[in-house]
């Protein structure tokens, strides 16, 4: 199948979704968001004219079904989650979005013929390996979102394997780019190393894997349009290189001219933070002819030129959140 002439996003206000959206706008498509009501607004900034806004709640079969019936979508783009942020602890709300949501949405998108859901899955499906985990390594999930979202991906697998449905999902990684939220790790980095500063730093040998959100947005696109191996396929979503805190810190240093020295340990770590985390890629690239395109090094200072060019009031945003910026 060709690219979607009319998609359905959900997540659309967020990191990954606004970032899918501006591709799929500059791709000619249609696009409609599904969104909760009091939506941050934010990273649509300059767009939301040239949207379809669909306000609801995505659990609720009705709503679902009559805002498809309205964007009579090609493709379902399904990014909606809660929970992948520290401080978004509300475990109801977790399983509502991240697993009753998705079953609301396939059933529905089923009933009404559509051809594709794709949806954005997590490498925290896994838990804690002391390697890069294959699709088909056990999981163990840690907490309500890792859980929700491991269940999310087993029901998306049985429901495209019983139906027929097109339904893949990407466990994705650590992605960052353009619209990334404030508070995270790389936002917080840059911002700070604009003026000179280091922000406030976990352990040393944390890592990542961390993947561009270019490169995200494509692999999603391929999942929507190329043959599958199976009508469920999950896909890891990862460059296979995993990066040290450290590393990223003296790269920044290096580039952007940075003089301060690192503070470590000055935060408290995540729960989930580890010494190891990198994906196995190989199926996407067999199956998708998927492949990152953006090194790290080269996607950091794309984001900070990216903070360098924003209007004011963008700025100002992600300098909120920390004090003497």
């Amino acid at each position: 199948m060709g690219m979607p002439r009319r998609a359905v996003v959900t997540g659309g206000s967020g990191f990954i979704g606004a970032n899918l959206v501006r591709r799929l706008l500059a791709l000619g498509c249609e696009v409609h968001l599904l969104l909760r009501p009091g939506y941050a607004d934010w990273r649509l900034a300059g767009l939301l004219d040239r949207l379809t806004l669909h306000l609801l709640d995505l659990a609720e079969p009705a709503a679902v079904a009559r805002s498809l019936r309205l964007a009579r979508p090609d493709c379902i783009f399904h990014l909606a989650a809660h929970g992948a942020y520290s401080w978004q602890r509300d475990a109801a709300r977790i399983i509502r979005t991240n697993l009753l949501a998705t079953q609301v949405l396939a059933r529905v998108a089923l009933a009404q013929g559509v051809a594709v859901m794709v949806q954005a899955g997590t490498s925290s499906e896994y838990g804690r390996k002391d390697h890069a985990p294959a699709e088909d390594a056990p999981l163990e999930p840690e907490g309500p979102y890792a859980e929700s979202k491991a269940a999310a991906t087993a029901f998306c697998q049985a429901f495209a394997q019983r139906e027929g449905m097109r339904l893949p999902t990407l466990r994705i990684y650590s992605a960052y780019g353009p619209w990334e939220d404030p508070r995270r790790l790389l936002p917080a980095l840059l911002v700070h190393a604009l003026v000179g500063k280091l922000p406030a730093l976990a352990a040393p040998r944390t890592v990542r894997d961390f993947v561009a959100v270019e490169d995200v947005v494509q692999a999603m696109l391929l999942a929507a349009t190329s043959p599958l191996p199976e009508p469920g396929a999950v896909f890891n979503l990862g460059t296979g290189r995993q990066t040290r805190l450290e590393e990223i810190v003296a790269l920044v240093r290096d580039r952007m001219g940075v003089a301060a020295t690192p503070r470590w340990a000055s935060m408290q770590g995540r729960e989930w933070d580890t010494d190891t985390w990198l994906a196995d890629s190989r199926r996407i690239g067999a199956a998708l002819g998927w492949a990152p395109r953006i090194g790290l090094a080269d996607g950091l200072m794309a984001m900070a030129d990216w903070l360098r060019a924003a209007p004011p009031d963008l700025l100002q945003r992600y300098r909120a959140p920390w004090q003497g910026l």
